[in-house]
């Protein structure tokens, strides 16, 4: 092969690019994006309503058309509201998504746009964009927790989303903090949902996080030691996941992180009370950088990956 050749080569590796789409109940994210994960393009639209399979599919391809008018994109990744088999080919169920149940997404997409396709757990792909541009970054080994209306989890091992055998790893809300505790929506008894997600905030607080964080910044007693009691629960949670994945890091995302300044002293106690230095050595905790982006990097990063797969 020529200097010439070579040189052509280069240039078209460079200038492919992937599609990351962030499928949401209420909205659709997208981008283009290149191997640095500069977004070329964006794109946010209205999730169609009621938001059936071939509706959503319809609008998908529309919007990758537009997004997309030269047919740069060789890959797409798409985050969707609930679990994805393991190979990323089905969208076993959507939350929020009428008729959503085991849907050939990748399929469909791969059939009406040419492009190899993968799709994963929004959440999973959250950590998958901080992992590729955010807090994540310097690490190869990572946990991420994402602190919403529910809690969501990602597990990062060696740069690779670990998805289990059947696609369903990483449900980090659902392990088992108080067998005694509240029921969770799981089938689970005192889930470490039931204890820092929004739900469970407005439960025992009667208010909402950014109103709590509100009243610490002002340093109220009550909302200050609120957020005290819940960095301790959230530690004694992530103090398990530790002892099984010994991650490099932890990431912390979703609404309740921007009160993250009043938690995070009593989290980092309680992992450092209740975890061996062996098992934490070198452990960050650190928060979330990308926001509502998170999901649609992280798609893209997938895309990425799918692109270079055997």
């Amino acid at each position: 092969m020529d200097t010439l050749q070579r040189k052509i080569i280069s240039k078209e590796v460079i200038s492919e690019e992937v599609i990351g789409i962030d499928l949401g109940g209420t909205a659709i994210k997208m981008g283009r994006f290149d191997a640095q994960g500069n977004c070329l393009r964006s794109l946010t639209l209205p999730t169609p309503q009621p938001a059936y399979p071939q509706a959503v599919l319809e609008v998908i391809v529309k919007a990758i058309a537009q997004l997309d008018p030269d047919h740069k994109s060789v890959a797409i990744g798409v985050g969707t509201p609930g679990p994805a088999d393991a190979a990323g080919r089905i969208a076993r169920i959507a939350i929020n998504l009428e008729g959503w149940r085991d849907i050939p997404l990748a399929d469909w997409l791969e059939a009406e746009t040419g492009r190899p396709t993968i799709i994963a757990n929004d959440a999973n792909c959250a950590g998958m964009g901080e992992y590729w541009l955010g807090a994540g970054k310097p690490f190869r080994n990572l946990i991420m927790l994402t602190l919403g209306t529910g809690v969501g989890g990602a597990v990062i091992l060696d740069g690779n989303l670990f998805v289990g055998h059947d696609g369903t790893a990483g449900e980090l809300g659902l392990i088992t903090l108080n067998p005694e505790g509240a029921e969770c929506n799981s089938g689970n008894r005192g889930s470490l949902e039931q204890y820092v997600s929004v739900r469970a905030i407005r439960r025992y607080s009667g208010l909402e996080p950014h109103e709590l964080g509100e009243k610490a910044k002002s340093g109220e007693r009550e909302a200050i030691a609120f957020w005290q009691s819940y960095g301790r629960d959230l530690g004694i949670g992530i103090a398990s996941l530790l002892y099984v994945l010994a991650p490099e890091a932890v990431i912390i995302g979703g609404g309740v992180s921007a009160s993250a300044e009043f938690f995070f002293p009593s989290l980092q106690a309680e992992i450092e009370r209740r975890v061996l230095p062996s098992s934490r050595s070198g452990l960050q905790l650190r928060r979330a950088e990308l926001g509502n982006q998170a999901g649609m990097v992280g798609a893209a990063k997938l895309a990425w990956q799918r692109r270079s797969a055997p």
